[in-house]
C-alpha cells in the first residue's frame, strides 16, 4: 500500500508539473494519516460514550436480566411455604423500595 501512496504522489506531482520532493511528500502522507487516525479515534469515541450513556440509563439491551431469576425465587418461595413464602417476599420488595437501580419484581407487572 505505501508503493502505491508514492506513486499516487508522484503523479499528482508531474500532472502539476512540480518535481516530486521528499519533504512535500512526507507533510501530506502525514497529515491524511493523522486525518485517518482523527475519524477513527471520534468513532470510536462516539461509540464508547454511546454505549457507556445506554448502560448508565439502564436500556433493555445492557441490562442484565434477572427478573427471570427472581420470579423463580419467588415461586419457590410461594413452594416452600406460600405464607411465609408471601410475607418473605413482601419484606424484601419494602426493603429494597425505591432503589433507583432495580424495580423490584418488574416481571408482576
Amino acid at each position: 500500500m505505501g508503493f502505491r501512496l508514492v506513486r499516487a504522489y508522484h503523479d499528482e506531482q508531474r500532472a502539476l508539473g512540480q518535481p516530486p520532493e521528499f519533504g512535500s511528500y512526507l507533510i501530506q502522507m502525514s497529515r491524511d494519516t493523522l486525518e485517518n487516525w482523527q475519524s477513527e479515534f471520534l468513532q470510536l469515541l462516539w461509540q464508547v460514550s454511546g454505549l457507556a450513556f445506554l448502560l448508565f440509563v439502564g436500556s433493555p439491551q445492557s441490562k442484565e436480566s434477572t427478573d427471570r431469576m427472581e420470579a423463580k425465587i419467588d415461586a419457590l418461595l410461594r413452594l416452600v411455604d406460600p405464607e411465609k413464602g408471601k410475607e418473605a417476599i413482601r419484606e424484601l420488595d419494602l426493603q429494597y423500595e425505591g432503589r433507583h437501580t432495580d424495580q423490584p419484581h418488574a416481571h408482576r407487572n
